[in-house]
């Protein structure tokens, strides 16, 4: 049983990238992968965090490491491409997480939010897809999941730019699995439902809102990191084979509603 499990779901000599891997559901598909085998590189911005996903994969047995990085700029997103590319090799699985959540009212969003935001979490993701991608395909296996948002399909809550840039991130899937699932690269989406994160403290500081989002789910409860732990060892591995350009709802059925 085990060894059939391993052979479907390990992730054992593979090296997974994971952006925004210092916390929230990033932290948890790094924690996930490396358990499944992986050596897994974080990327985020800040380094003690990074440092203490580094220890707890260690923990776990796994090989980990660490590179700091601004992904809103393009000269910081290369300068992390090289130093992925001369510590750990090319990547077998890249899994961009980072992102800039800033939803002023649409009347009220300046450009200068809206070009953080789509860098952040559009260019970026664009960026290492195109560095790592194409390397996969000869190499001729690889993965790449794009965590996407609810705003990508539906707008509430001041969607604004956010929902743009992920709408962007939910077709650059599409993309990237037509030009390199040919080739054994499967590319595919993970849209969370509401989920308490760092990065929605600001939702989760209303308990009105916060009731009312878990009323809409069919679980009954928001959604947290640990959610994403199995769909992303599925989707980098193995077992997603024939599973490419789709975007999977991890949301409790909050999307059905």
């Amino acid at each position: 049983m085990t060894s059939y499990l391993d052979e479907l779901f390990g992730l054992a000599g593979r090296t997974a990238v994971v952006t925004g891997g210092s916390s929230g559901i990033g932290r948890d598909i790094a924690l996930a992968l490396g358990r499944a085998g992986a050596r897994v590189v974080v990327l985020a911005r800040r380094p003690d965090p990074l440092d203490d996903v580094v220890a707890e994969l260690r923990k776990h047995g796994a090989e980990g490491g660490a590179i700091t990085a601004d992904l809103a700029g393009r000269e910081a997103v290369r300068a992390a491409i090289s130093e992925i590319i001369s510590r750990y090799g090319e990547p077998d699985i890249l899994v961009n997480s980072a992102a800039v959540n800033l939803r002023p009212p649409l009347g009220e969003l300046g450009e200068d939010v809206w070009d953080l935001t789509l860098a952040a979490n559009l260019t970026s993701p664009f960026l290492l897809g195109q560095a790592f991608g194409p390397a996969m395909a000869r190499r001729g296996w690889g993965r790449i999941v794009n965590i996407v948002s609810q705003q990508a399909f539906r707008a509430y809550g001041n969607s604004g730019a956010y929902g743009a840039a992920k709408a962007g991130l939910v077709g650059l899937t599409r993309s990237q699995a037509e030009a390199w699932s040919p080739h054994g690269v499967c590319c595919n989406a993970i849209a969370p439902g509401v989920v308490h994160t760092p990065l929605t403290e600001p939702v989760f500081a209303d308990p009105t809102k916060v009731a009312a989002h878990a009323a809409r789910t069919m679980i009954g409860r928001n959604g947290v990191p640990e959610d994403f732990a199995g769909c992303a060892v599925f989707l980098a591995s193995a077992a997603s084979q024939a599973v490419t350009g789709q975007t999977l709802f991890v949301d409790g059925g909050y999307s059905a509603t």
